[in-house]
């Protein structure tokens, strides 16, 4: 028969909190810059393909979102 065990077997080592906080920062800074740049590609793709304003505006436009863009999520 399984032994009755009350406690926890492992206990494990200690969690290095100041390395969990640095990493879970780069996570979430990866993910808010990702996401500008995803919706940015978009958003000119958008301009340059469905307007008449072509490829120098579209990047013009995607320049301007990127820099307002990084502002606002800094």
């Amino acid at each position: 028969m399984a032994e009755q065990n009350t406690g926890p077997v492992e206990t494990g080592a200690d969690m290095d909190y100041s390395e969990h906080e640095k990493t879970y920062s780069m996570f979430l800074m990866l993910a808010k810059f990702g996401t500008l740049i995803c919706a940015i590609i978009l958003i000119a793709m958008a301009i340059g393909f469905f307007t008449a304003a072509g490829f120098i505006t579209a990047t013009l436009v995607a320049v301007i979102l990127f820099v307002a863009g990084f502002y606002l999520l800094r």
